[in-house]
């Protein structure tokens, strides 16, 4: 019986990434990649530039990166409207992060608007790149200095005195390096993190998510600065996770799944809390829902995934997730 179910698993990832790859390439037919693109707004300080379209909300990540490849400066239904005011309800506006050669829509198009239908002010930044669809390419501690600037708009903007964070992968590591360096856990309440790059990964993991882009591993052998930060034993993560790995003013909470194909094992994406104090919940989704197969790349447009989030931003009206 496990070995059936390790071989529909095998099956799955291969699929997820196969189907990226398949739906990118149908969509690059399409739009021509020789078209000229919009230059996107790289600062992600400003409200929505005229250039920026509103993708449509999206149920899986294939058809969220086919549109962003077409659509590169793309963002999220439900985000990076600066007019929003939290109210009292959801008062800290919610901040997306997204991983390693992903973008602000082909990660959080299904997330973007289930946050803004519960109400929340959400924004969401492209960061590590200047241009196209894969970024979160460059530097970490530079995206991190992206991710302060735009932390501070939106906090001019809304009024908020903090935010909560949510990350993917890289996404869920890189605000680590904000809060201990840049003063952002002056700034921030809660990070929600959903299989980060904590500890780093081998280059073999690296090339299974290259694998889900078109071009990806092109870009990985060849300029991918925050692809060598991430590796296991970096000196950029050794920096991180010197001293207390979190801040105890901060509440963390890891997301992951046993099938995270990237990230391995999983496990090395969990945190230790702050000496002292009980601020790390570490939490895989098979612990509520055994039989869930969701992998590195696709978590974030799980439904076990979304309402692990939404327990941990409003723990209030907290909801076991449906298996």
């Amino acid at each position: 019986m496990r070995t059936r179910r390790l071989r529909r698993t095998r099956r799955r990832r291969l699929l997820t990434a196969s189907l990226a790859g398949l739906t990118a390439a149908a969509c690059i037919g399409v739009a021509g990649v020789d078209r000229p693109q919009a230059v996107p707004d790289t600062s992600d300080a400003a409200p929505v530039a005229a250039t920026d379209p509103v993708g449509p909300p999206q149920d899986d990540f294939p058809s969220a990166l086919a549109y962003s490849l077409a659509h590169p400066t793309a963002v999220p239904t439900g985000a990076n409207d600066f007019t929003c005011r939290p109210g009292a309800a959801h008062p800290r506006p919610v901040v997306l992060v997204h991983g390693t050669m992903e973008n602000r829509y082909d990660n959080w198009a299904a997330l973007a608007p289930r946050l803004k239908e519960a109400g929340y002010c959400v924004f969401a930044l492209n960061h590590g790149g200047t241009s196209g669809a894969l970024l979160g390419t460059g530097d970490i501690a530079a995206s991190a200095r992206q991710l302060a600037d735009f932390v501070d708009r939106v906090r001019a903007a809304t009024g908020a005195a903090k935010v909560d964070l949510v990350g993917h992968s890289q996404g869920g590591m890189m605000p680590r390096y904000y809060l201990k360096n840049l003063g952002g856990a002056a700034q921030v309440d809660k990070l929600v993190a959903l299989t980060p790059s904590n500890h780093g990964t081998t280059f073999s993991g690296l090339g299974l998510l290259a694998l889900a882009f078109p071009g990806g591993d092109e870009l990985l052998g060849r300029n991918c600065k925050a692809c060598e930060q991430q590796l296991i034993g970096s000196d950029f993560l050794r920096e991180l996770n010197a001293g207390a790995e979190t801040d105890p003013d901060v509440t963390y909470t890891v997301i992951t799944t046993r099938y995270d194909e990237v990230v391995t094992p999983y496990t090395s994406a969990y945190l230790d809390a702050a000496p002292n104090v009980t601020n790390v919940t570490n939490v895989k989704v098979q612990d509520l829902c055994p039989a869930e197969l969701t992998e590195h790349v696709d978590i974030s447009y799980n439904d076990v995934a979304t309402r692990l989030v939404l327990n941990t931003l409003d723990p209030v009206h907290a909801r076991r997730p449906v298996c």
